[in-house]
């Protein structure tokens, strides 16, 4: 059976019977449908007294373009932990219809590890997207009107950084032209539009811990600049009450099961390039006080979503995590060796399913700096080998032999074919490790320089030599600093497919320099963003997208959906 007719097979309990086995009261929760349930914000205070679960995050090696399985493996873990008679809640990002509709398709794991109702999860769900979308393009809309009006912010009209999004992936509005028409149809400017996840909304809702921190952090978000440099707000354009509106309800957690009926909180889906692609900061306030185990996934690998995890999430939620997982697959380290390529959308080259263990160590430089980037935040890491069809025993075997020579936990899982109990002894390890005493640390001080801030994580996340900083970048930075920004964490924008900022590059690369050519502030969401080479904020659709397939049957059921 494929992952959507497995969804469907699920047998599903009332939530109110998964709310009360997390300790929620059934007042709490606010129903959409059958299978689905927002759980009220005041969950974070009725629940705060109770017992702290252990927080573990799940992360990966510098993934190929196929995904190394983080959302599967996170679910897997979960239900083991049920299966090994400990409680666990799992904490996810909110699929993108983008890529569902995509090459990539969505995310509500696989197999037998899957989050239901899946189908669901992958399209509107409770419509948090949606509204991020409409309060998002709402402030382009009062943006635009404010300069028709007569500009009174004094915005210079070639510094405007706010643009327009669509939770879709489109190219073609890249680029676009606004304005143009007859007077009355507002002032022509160049200007584009970004996936929905890239919003800084998005971001907002991801890390604000209320209703009244994420009205507060609307206001702050810089639309754009003065000619003098000054930025100009949200605030000063007179849209944040009401984007907080539009927001007030997709500020509540949703409530879902697993295959197996452990608690998901789905919640939040922010860009995983350039935001911090992590779920949000509600959800794990609720979360961290309903088992013993709360169980959240970071975006791509250990150098991306892990480190924002570790810099903006907890510091945004003052919860420390206690062990981290680090998926790794044989066909992730066989790409690293610098011997094969893989390709979204088509079929993995024949030579890299021969076994060959020598090759899966060849790439082990990746796995192994990826667990030195856990280590230098002091959390205790675990590797989970997700096993794929065409692996070898032998390869698993070299995963755990590198795993180790640096003297972490592994555990061989096969949760995509046999559900929680193909995790049991990865959930054993976990447990093993979130045991061990909390030695956690942020990578720098808030009151380092920006500059400081990025060097030390090209430096010492990345491995680059340095950071070189083109004219412009360099102005910017200058720029924030003066306008008060310097305090922010960074979030550095590269590729997701290399520790450096060039994807070709494989494995553990050295003797390299990290290129910084702009660098924007969403001062809303709380963090600096330099950008590393040709970063796409909005994706394009394949030749053979996902959407060309997905349709309903004869009976109104939905078909084709991954």
């Amino acid at each position: 059976m494929n992952d959507l007719q497995i969804a469907k097979a699920a047998t599903l309990v009332p939530l109110a019977e998964i709310a009360a086995g997390m300790g929620v009261p059934e007042h709490l929760l606010v129903p959409y449908g059958r299978d689905v349930a927002k759980i009220d914000l005041a969950a974070v205070d009725e629940l705060a007294d109770r017992p702290r679960a252990k927080y573990v995050v799940v992360s990966a090696v510098t993934p190929t373009p196929l995904g190394e399985g983080k959302t599967t493996t996170t679910v897997g873990l979960a239900q083991a932990m049920r299966r090994t008679g400990r409680r666990a809640t799992v904490a996810l990002r909110q699929p993108s219809m983008g890529p569902t509709f995509g090459i990539k398709g969505g995310a509500a794991g696989g197999g037998h590890a899957q989050v239901v109702p899946m189908e669901t999860l992958n399209l509107h769900l409770t419509g948090d997207f949606h509204a991020v979308t409409a309060a998002h393009n709402l402030l382009s809309a009062v943006l635009d009107n404010h300069l028709f009006q007569g500009n009174g912010a004094g915005l210079d009209p070639q510094d405007i950084t706010w643009r327009r999004v669509l939770d879709v992936n489109d190219r073609a509005l890249r680029n676009i032209v606004t304005g143009l028409g007859s007077r009355m149809d507002g002032i022509p400017r160049q200007t584009g539009f970004d996936i929905t996840a890239a919003s800084e909304v998005m971001a907002i809702l991801a890390l604000a811990r209320s209703v009244p921190e994420m009205r507060e952090r609307m206001g702050r978000i810089v639309v754009g600049y003065t000619p003098e440099g000054k930025p100009v707000t949200a605030e000063d354009v007179g849209a944040a009450g009401a984007m907080a509106v539009i927001m007030r309800d997709a500020m509540a957690p949703n409530l879902l099961q697993t295959l197996e009926n452990t608690p998901v909180l789905v919640h939040a889906g922010p860009f995983g390039n350039i935001a911090h692609g992590n779920s949000s900061v509600v959800a794990d306030l609720i979360g961290i006080h309903t088992g013993e185990y709360l169980i959240t996934e970071a975006g791509f690998g250990a150098d991306m979503g892990a480190e924002r995890f570790f810099n903006i999430k907890c510091r945004a939620s003052g919860l420390t995590p206690d062990a981290a997982v680090v998926v790794a697959t044989v066909r992730a380290l066989k790409v690293h060796s610098g011997k094969h390529e893989v390709v979204a959308g088509r079929p993995l080259p024949e030579e890299m399913l021969a076994e060959n263990p020598d090759e899966v160590h060849e790439g082990g430089a990746n796995l192994r700096k990826q667990i030195e980037n856990i280590r230098l935040h002091g959390v205790s890491p675990v590797v989970a080998i997700n096993t794929f069809p065409g692996d070898h025993p032998s390869e698993h075997a070299a995963i755990a032999e590198i795993a180790a020579s640096t003297g972490a936990r592994s555990a061989v899982c096969t949760h995509f074919a046999d559900g929680g109990a193909g995790a049991v002894d990865l959930a054993d390890a976990v447990a093993e490790a979130a045991e061990e005493p909390s030695e956690f640390r942020f990578l720098y001080p808030d009151s380092a320089s920006l500059r400081e801030k990025i060097e030390i994580i090209a430096t010492r996340v990345y491995g680059a030599d340095g950071v070189d900083y083109t004219a412009s970048a360099a102005r910017q930075l200058d720029s924030h600093e003066r306008n008060g920004f310097g305090e922010l964490p960074v979030c550095i924008a590269k590729t997701h497919l290399s520790l450096s900022a060039d994807p070709t590059l494989r494995g553990a690369p050295s003797g390299w320099r990290l290129p910084v050519r702009e660098v924007g502030a969403s001062v809303g969401a709380g963090f600096v963003y330099p950008i590393c080479g040709d970063m796409r904020t909005m994706p394009g659709l394949g030749a053979h997208p996902a959407a060309h397939a997905i349709d309903l049957d004869a009976d109104g059921e939905i078909i084709n959906l991954s």
